[in-house]
């Protein structure tokens, strides 16, 4: 069943349940009332006579009396409460005597009187003065009560009715309202499913609905680049393999059939083992960044000082600043601790600074400054910078620029600092090549201080 046909079943079946109560408990209350009321009236129609009696006629001429209370168009007895009898009765003699036989007249505090299936509301009133003895008792038949009741419940069942129907159209523009932005998105999420991500179209909605409509869209834009860097991934992986396994592949197929002579051979053979220990570095890297990405428990945390960090990276850069002449500076404002998986976090800061000691041209900063928020490390060169065009794309696997070796450094770093709770971004140095900044929030700093 479609979820509106549900929502407007489960209102129906609520305002059916409410109504039926509701009307229940008015069908029994409005009864009550209406006898209540009826005594009130009774009562008061009864005062007005006996005030006329005791004024008029007194309460010792029970004819005269009766003469009175013939004229009146009520139900009513004039009882002797002394003598336990009737005195006089606007009703018939064998109904007088079937209310006597079936209830105690002298038991003022029943309100209902019963005569074979019917029943009647009383009200006593009692005649002045009390030595007397008598009560002008009137009634009036509950059926008389019982039509005006099922007249109201009528009435009160057709305002039911047409307020149930509108109420229920509500509930159908209500929900066709909640539900089509649902349906519609439900839509888009099948184009996302069958890939069809340039066909996704914003929809209409509002609340709780927008937002998960928002985090579709953003859901759809991330898998969108994921399947692209991934498609990107397989060519560019696939193209940095197959360089090397070609050259291999060539040098061993003409050793094989004896082309080369001895010098050509022996160079050959370093060809090989150059390229097979390129591409088995190409192979480490991959199968790194893909553990990274994909195996939370390989990141063990712990507390170490940055200070003992970059005292690894210098010490790691000697033997390549030796070769190139290009000159390490460090700058460490605050030493303070971060909560990393040291090792890796070494990784990263190395490959860092070993791609900007390769585009430098005499300089390579490492700098190390925070505030109360955040703690930031720069990395900065004086070589060409990164190209404008290449920038978006620099963090990604396989992209490389000039000089690169596997195009997997930068992924990696990036990886290992998100992993580390930071963020990492590229621009423009002062010096006039790439500035790489690592940014931590001071709360990651001090986890475990």
């Amino acid at each position: 069943m479609k979820l509106q046909y549900q929502l407007n079943a489960a209102f129906t079946t609520l305002l059916v349940v409410i109504m039926a109560v509701t009307g229940y408990v008015i069908y029994s209350l409005i009864l009550n009332m209406l006898i209540e009321d009826e005594q009130r009236q009774l009562k008061q129609k009864g005062e007005i006579l006996v005030n006329i009696l005791n004024e008029q006629y007194g309460t010792q001429n029970v004819g005269e009396v009766s003469a009175f209370l013939e004229e009146q168009d009520l139900q009513l007895f004039l009882y002797d409460r002394n003598k336990d009898r009737v005195l006089y009765s606007s009703m018939p003699k064998d109904i007088v005597r079937g209310f006597m036989w079936n209830n105690d007249l002298s038991d003022d505090s029943e309100e209902l009187w019963e005569y074979r299936s019917d029943k009647y509301v009383t009200s006593r009133i009692l005649v002045y003065p009390p030595e007397t003895g008598l009560e002008l008792i009137l009634l009036t038949p509950l059926t008389d009560l019982q039509i005006v009741q099922q007249s109201f419940i009528m009435r009160l069942v057709v305002v039911f009715i047409i307020g149930s129907l509108v109420a229920i159209g509500l509930s159908y523009f209500m929900t066709n309202k909640l539900v089509t932005p649902l349906t519609r998105l439900r839509r888009q999420l099948k184009k996302i499913e069958q890939r069809q991500f340039d066909d996704i179209e914003p929809i209409k909605a509002t609340g709780e609905i927008k937002e998960v409509e928002k985090s579709v869209y953003e859901m759809a834009d991330a898998l969108e680049r994921y399947m692209n860097a991934q498609q990107a991934f397989f060519q560019n992986a696939s193209h940095e393999l197959k360089t090397p396994l070609m050259t291999i592949q060539g040098y061993a197929e003409g050793i094989r059939d004896q082309i080369f002579d001895a010098k050509e051979e022996e160079k050959g053979l370093e060809v090989m083992v150059s390229e097979v220990k390129r591409l088995k570095k190409i192979i480490n890297e991959m199968i790194l960044l893909a553990k990274l990405d994909s195996e939370q428990e390989i990141y063990e945390a712990e507390k170490v000082q940055i200070s003992a960090v970059i005292d690894q990276v210098s010490a790691r850069c000697v033997p390549l600043m030796n070769e190139t002449g290009i000159a390490f500076y460090r700058d460490i404002q605050q030493d303070v601790p971060l909560v990393v998986d040291e090792e890796k976090f070494l990784r990263a800061l190395l490959n860092l600074v070993f791609n900007g000691i390769r585009h430098a041209k005499t300089r390579v900063d490492l700098t190390v400054t925070n505030d109360a928020e955040r703690m930031m490390i720069t990395i900065e060169d004086d070589g060409e910078g990164i190209p404008e065009e290449l920038i978006p794309h620099i963090f990604h696997r396989f992209v490389k620029g000039k000089s690169g070796e596997t195009g997997l450094g930068l992924a990696i770093a990036r990886a290992i600092i998100e992993q580390s709770g930071g963020k990492i971004t590229v621009g423009d140095s002062k010096h006039g090549g790439a500035k790489f900044t690592l940014e931590f929030p001071i709360a990651t700093a001090n986890v475990h201080n």
